[in-house]
């Protein structure tokens, strides 16, 4: 993996224009002007009305800056990914064959929901150790990957990956003891209560992230495993996710909401659904920022490494399970 950059994301809030100056961005609002240089821009994610012009994007792409997109309620919608230099045949042909083989497909979305199980579990782990009396033990997590391993097709295991998850959901309303997030239930565009809302633009925010680690590695991101790859513009990242949501989405969460970052006030209600305001996006980024940016010691790699450089690590253990026949071992939180 190497050294790594101090490279940092871009979150634009405003609404304005935004385009090249000589060799650096600049963002044109109705106030003020800011100028970016690039050099440490790792990706651009937009959540406000924005134009941007062919030239900035020509800049953007010789730079190797991705830009992702979100609507006004926090979903990611698409991304500008510029042209890979780092993609090759021989890689995008791997995943081809191993997607196109039902059994080699299989075995990689396996881990990737065993991988999501064994993180989900040691979230619960840290709380119960701390008191909480939570419905996911060591021992139904060792069960439920058991099944997943004697699944037999992709749609029986997204939905034990379904089950399980609801099940991790529902813990939470134990973990917060917070009257204003509440689980209740799992609700989706739009999300109906200030919980669903912080796990709803945590996961949109994450996939964009995740594909920013992808491009950095030679696989194609519209190749998954786990989920089709179909029309979908991107599906590997999906797939990735799934295994740090625990650790980077919901850990957030945890924090805003004990540590009273986020309250009612940073919610409005629209059109049938709850979503998170402008400043309320904010607080969550900068807590997910920190969790990403969180490091921990890699046994294997001897060296400390950011939960972000993890993300892009998973995707070189794909190549070198597709490639060199290495047995792939999703990360695990305390592993």
């Amino acid at each position: 993996m190497g050294k790594e950059a101090k490279l940092n994301p871009l979150y634009i809030f405003q609404d304005g224009f935004l385009r090249r100056k000589d060799n650096t961005l600049v963002l044109e609002g109705e106030e003020k002007k800011k100028y970016i240089p690039v050099e440490n821009l790792l990706e651009i994610k937009v959540f406000g009305e924005m134009d941007i012009n062919k030239r900035a994007l020509e800049f953007l792409s010789t730079h190797q800056i991705p830009v992702h997109f979100f609507n006004r309620y926090g979903h990611f919608i698409g991304s500008f990914v510029p042209i890979q230099h780092n993609t090759n045949g021989s890689t995008i042909l791997k995943q081809a064959e191993f997607y196109s083989d039902s059994q080699k497909r299989l075995g990689i979305a396996r881990k990737f929901v065993s991988g999501a199980m064994e993180n989900m579990g040691a979230v619960c782990s840290y709380y119960s150790r701390r008191g909480k009396t939570l419905g996911i033990t060591a021992a139904e997590v060792k069960v439920a990957k058991h099944q997943v391993e004697k699944s037999n097709t992709i749609s029986e295991l997204m939905a034990m990956e379904g089950q399980f998850r609801e099940k991790y959901y529902a813990q939470f309303d134990r973990i917060l003891e917070n009257e204003d997030f509440q689980m209740e239930k799992r609700t989706r565009q739009p999300p109906q209560n200030h919980l669903n809302t912080l796990i709803s633009f945590g996961n949109s925010v994450l996939y964009s992230t995740v594909l920013t680690e992808i491009l950095k590695t030679p696989l194609d991101p519209r190749i998954g495993f786990l989920h089709s790859t179909n029309f979908r513009r991107h599906s590997l990242n999906l797939d990735i996710a799934e295994i740090f949501k625990p650790i980077i989405v919901d850990r957030s969460i945890f924090q805003v909401v004990n540590r009273k970052q986020i309250g009612p006030e940073h919610f409005r209600g629209v059109e049938n659904g709850i979503y998170l305001n402008q400043e309320g996006k904010k607080e969550f980024l900068k807590a997910m920022e920190d969790h990403l940016r969180m490091t921990i010691h890699h046994e294997r790699l001897k060296r400390k490494v950011s939960f972000k450089s993890l993300i892009r690590h998973e995707g070189y253990k794909l190549i070198k399970h597709m490639i060199e026949n290495r047995e792939y071992d999703p990360y695990k939180l305390g592993a």
